[in-house]
């Protein structure tokens, strides 16, 4: 049966409601839950899992709703249920408090208390979040916006308004960033240094900073301009502004540039840009198959690649290309087995696994099926699992290893399957321990095809760093004893795991060539743009354990517990916002 719990005007972030889905599923005698504010996307979201009920018509946008289906209403453990959202919550708003940070409730007591913060960080619902980015670029803020669903248009606008003022706009949809050492959002501990990263990439960001650690480097900044901003609609506003300032920054050696294909227009313009730095500069433009570097302007092939230039140019050597040769373990498949499978929590991950896939087997570009799917020809499968139509009202993979687990254990029964390629990302914001959660499905896939007479590989990376709040060397521990095959990068994964299967994969050899005329392109940093090089402290909007990551790293959070204004009316919103605006004027 199903009971409903309405709790009024009790807001809280889409991924404090994810995690608290979790924990309210682990207690006996729930057989499933799921909690959501009561809006009428949200709604809908209920309906589609069959966990609406009528109560629900009673939750406003302002209102959290739980639905519980339980097999009767048992008053002992509905009062459990409560106890543990109450603790849950509780947990979440010790947060900062307890390591310093100011907690605040209005925007007019967040900017009092930060004023020395240039950043205002939102991980907030996309439909109110183009609203108080407005507000605060107006409040002359940097803008890093994890949150998602924000409309293009707005976009367009919002990046327009903050060349305007000289600020930028990173995201919306931005997941990853480093900020003068200090990590903002989904983002690995890495050491600080010389390197300087833009990205229209979060994971991409997060796997090319940690292998640049891993290789002894260290990074300046990373600036995330979210997926979306070197579209033609975009025109890359926040990533040209961004290398404008690299360029400018005196610690700053090496600009590394990261995006899957740019709209063409826009790629001109970049390169031309690049062309123009005084820095040595590597590109990665995902799916792009480069041809010779240029002086002082590489293209990478993979994400490894660019960080393995990155730090060379660093190190002031001369940038020679690794083909470092695999040693095929000898794996014995039946005939059948011919199939790679990837299972990813990391889009770009799954992208690049995908583009090399294509090489190697001679598949088209046009190879993407439904949604989820980067790569889908006969047996092989690449699957982005933090896609949208995996994550609708549910945890990221990277936090839930529930739908990989279940994945795991189909793509393991397929009989065409040999191997199974999977990421582990470690990070702020992500699982605490994703290799145990794993683990025991790893095993159980692998005795299962062994009793089926199939030998059953699957090969992982972890991206991520010693200093990262997981114990990374847990991590691989957990793994090998699992069976796993680890490599050391995404892309040496996928290279074993093509040959093993008789596909050896080598990078084409790319010479450096003089560079190519250019016109004067430039843009030049404003004063705000460069003191974000040096900022260390941020108003938080929106999910508590982002403050925690700041303050961890000696960055200094104002804690903005936002919740909507108007009853969550959108209109009502830009209403308010206009009247106060021609107060002020």
């Amino acid at each position: 049966m199903l009971h409903t719990i309405i709790q009024k005007n009790s807001y809280q972030d889409s991924i404090v409601l994810m995690l608290l889905t979790n924990r309210l599923n682990t207690l006996a005698g729930v057989k499933k839950a799921s909690v959501m504010m009561g809006t009428p996307a949200n709604k809908d979201i209920f309906k589609t899992g069959g966990l609406y009920t009528p109560e629900l018509e009673e939750a406003s946008s302002n209102d959290m709703a739980i639905v519980l289906d339980i097999l009767d209403k048992d008053e002992k453990l509905i009062q459990d249920v409560l106890s543990t959202i109450d603790e849950f919550l509780a947990e979440q708003s010790k947060g900062g408090n307890e390591k310093g940070t100011e907690t605040v409730k209005t925007w007019d007591k967040a900017l009092e208390l930060g004023q020395e913060a240039h950043v205002a960080v939102f991980s907030i619902p996309g439909t109110h979040a183009a609203v108080e980015i407005e507000h605060a670029l107006n409040e002359g803020k940097h803008v890093f916006c994890f949150s998602d669903n924000v409309a293009l248009a707005d976009e367009v606008r919002l990046k327009q308004l903050a060349h305007e003022k000289g600020l930028l706009l990173m995201g919306p949809d931005c997941g990853t960033g480093i900020i003068n050492g200090i990590p903002v959002a989904f983002t690995n501990a890495v050491r600080k240094g010389s390197i300087g990263v833009v990205g229209a990439s979060g994971t991409g960001i997060q796997e090319v900073t940690t292998l640049i650690h891993k290789l002894g480097g260290g990074v300046t900044n990373a600036i995330g301009t979210g997926g979306r901003d070197l579209k033609a609609e975009v025109g890359g506003i926040t990533l040209k502004n961004s290398v404008a300032t690299l360029e400018q920054d005196p610690y700053t050696k090496v600009i590394v540039v990261i995006s899957k294909p740019p709209a063409p227009s826009v790629r001109d313009e970049v390169l031309e840009l690049l062309r123009n730095s005084s820095k040595p500069v590597v590109t990665i433009f995902l799916g792009e198959e480069p041809t010779d570097h240029e002086e002082n302007l590489y293209r990478a092939y993979t994400l490894e690649e660019a960080a393995e230039i990155a730090v060379q140019l660093m190190q002031g050597k001369d940038v020679v290309q690794k083909n470092t040769a695999l040693a095929d373990p000898g794996y014995q498949f039946t005939p059948e087995q011919t199939g790679i499978k990837g299972l990813y929590s990391g889009g770009t991950l799954a992208y690049e696994a995908a583009m090399l896939m294509k090489r190697a087997l001679g598949l088209k570009d046009d190879q993407k099926a439904e949604d989820g799917f980067i790569l889908k020809d006969g047996v092989h499968e690449i699957i982005d699992l933090g896609d949208d139509i995996y994550t609708q009202g549910k945890p990221h993979p990277m936090i839930d290893p529930s739908k990989r687990q279940e994945m795991l254990a189909q793509a393991a029964d397929e009989p065409t399957t040999a191997v199974i390629l999977l990421d582990d990302v470690l990070g702020y914001g992500s699982h605490a321990n994703m290799a145990n959660e794993l683990a025991p499905t790893i095993k159980e896939i692998k005795e299962k095809a062994a009793s089926d007479g199939r030998e059953l590989v699957v090969i992982a990376t972890i991206v991520g760093t010693e200093e990262d709040p997981q114990d990374m060397a847990e991590q691989k521990n957990i793994l090998k004893d699992a069976g796993v095959f680890l490599c050391d990068s995404n892309a040496q994964a996928v290279k074993m795991a093509l040959l093993i299967l008789g596909h050896p994969l080598t990078l084409p050899e790319r010479k450096i060539l003089p560079k190519k005329n250019s016109g004067k392109a430039s843009a030049a940093p404003s004063k705000e743009m460069l003191r974000l090089l040096t900022n260390d402290a941020f108003i938080n909007i929106g999910l508590r354990s982002f403050s925690d990551a700041i303050t961890s790293h000696n960055g200094k959070a104002v804690q903005f517990d936002w919740q909507p204004v108007a009853g969550g009316n959108i209109t009502l919103q830009k209403a308010l916002q206009f009247l106060n605006k021609a107060t002020l004027d």
